[in-house]
């Protein structure tokens, strides 16, 4: 079988400088399983790995849509999957670093999105319940899920409008619940390693990267995808990019839309950590803290590749 590692945990815990020295010790390639390195431009908010930071490693599925486009998992599973194959056939590690957790978990259990491609009717139905929402609130999308997906209504937060119409589009669409899409076996040997540590120190980390980032020019950069019509594109969902726009029509102060950033950051990085805890097979390590070691994970790997 293809072996393959995934580097998975919250944002600014190590997972990209980990990935690079995995790779360079076990002749990796490194696929980026980020739902918004993808956009072309969108470089500081995204934490998009630098060229020097590369260190030579070959870096895959990073600067490969416009801003406009829509990215979802399908469209990275079937990526992904022919990077794996054409890594491996050439005698190479194939490495996901970072990721959205069901992503990954597409990936990792092969499950069957093809059915479930964007096209007119998911416009039509996205369009409906974004006017429902707009009319009735995001709580009338979760007890109407409830009625068609139990088990979804239940994992999805009421405040995640987005999630809540994919959950029900999928329903209207293929007939299945979205909690229980179908899959068939694994084709592959995943590796997952997570980062973590300690709740308050990540906070921390998370509110520093933040003021880095603005260092770099985050405003500047939200700024242009503002200007592009960000709040009606796919690119201008992401976090480190929406929370400004109030901000740029003059409704919160600049200090104001950073916290927001702040905020949602960390509400992120809990929801990622519960995901990838409660939905796949993860080996924790904390390297912040210096209570595990990059050794302890390259002799986990070690042993894995020798299996």
């Amino acid at each position: 079988m293809k072996k393959i590692i995934a580097i998975v945990g919250p944002t600014a815990v190590g997972k990209t400088a980990l990935s690079i020295r995995l790779a360079q010790a076990e002749n990796g390639e490194i696929i980026s399983g980020d739902s918004m390195q993808v956009y072309r431009h969108l470089d500081i908010g995204t934490a998009k790995v630098t060229p020097t930071e590369m260190a030579g490693v070959p870096h895959h599925l990073i600067n490969v849509c416009a801003i406009d486009e829509r990215y979802s998992a399908a469209r990275f599973k079937a990526a992904a999957t022919k990077w794996i194959d054409d890594i491996t056939a050439r005698g190479r590690l194939p490495i996901i670093a970072g990721g959205t957790g069901f992503y990954l978990q597409a990936l990792t259990e092969n499950l069957a999105l093809g059915r479930d491609h964007y096209d007119e009717q998911s416009a039509a139905i996205r369009r409906h319940w974004n006017q429902v929402a707009a009319e009735k609130g995001n709580s009338y999308l979760q007890q109407h899920l409830a009625k068609l997906d139990p088990v979804a209504s239940q994992q999805i937060p009421v405040g995640n409008r987005r999630r809540l119409i994919r959950a029900i589009e999928v329903v209207e669409k293929t007939g299945q619940p979205f909690s229980s899409q179908p899959h068939s076996a694994p084709d592959a040997d995943f590796l997952l390693i997570g980062l973590n540590t300690d709740r308050a120190v990540l906070y921390h980390r998370i509110n520093q990267r933040v003021d880095q980032m603005m260092d770099r020019g985050l405003e500047s950069e939200a700024r242009w995808l503002f200007d592009q019509g960000g709040e009606n594109l796919p690119a201008g969902k992401g976090i480190g990019y929406h929370e400004f726009f109030p901000y740029f029509r003059g409704e919160c102060t600049l200090d104001e839309a950073v916290a927001k950033v702040k905020q949602d950051s960390r509400h992120y990085a809990k929801r990622q950590l519960t995901w990838f805890r409660n939905k796949m097979p993860v080996h924790w390590f904390d390297l912040v803290s210096g209570q595990d070691s990059i050794q302890d994970i390259k002799s986990l790997v070690d042993d894995w590749l020798r299996k």
